[in-house]
């Protein structure tokens, strides 16, 4: 069986935002075991599971994603959305566009310092949308 819902995420800035319980307030499971896979419309943003207690991990996340895809590179061909456009879509290609998290009791089956993230690469990004899908 199937349970499918699209969720509109509120505009973020720039960098690595905890999403988890957005996610959570969102579903109403219709079972108590299955997976969880979470899809991001974009190609300009990703997700991924990290560390949820610390913010400092968030913000070192986006100084290293910075250092290694940079703005303003003179070979850079993709230039008229703006100097963070094509580094955003290199970063989202690095993160992924979906997870699989398995759900277990109803609940997301994650470790206690890990939290999903919304990784936003836009200096404006916009709002962004989720489909959450829910197979038991």
């Amino acid at each position: 069986m199937v349970y499918q819902k699209e969720i509109i995420l509120p505009s973020y800035s720039r960098g690595f935002h905890l999403i988890t319980d957005k996610i959570i307030s969102a579903l109403t499971l219709p079972a108590d075991t299955g997976v969880l896979n979470i899809f991001i419309k974009h190609t300009s943003a990703g997700l991924t599971v990290n560390e949820n207690a610390d913010y400092t991990v968030r913000e070192d996340f986006e100084k290293v994603f910075n250092k290694m895809v940079p703005e303003n590179m003179p070979y850079y061909a993709h230039v008229l959305e703006g100097s963070d456009d094509l580094p955003a879509h290199v970063k989202a290609s690095l993160t992924g566009n979906s997870l699989n998290i398995p759900v277990t009791d109803g609940r997301l089956n994650m470790g206690t310092w890990q939290g999903i993230y919304l990784c936003e690469f836009r200096n404006n990004g916009g709002r962004r949308k989720l489909v959450l899908t829910f197979y038991y």
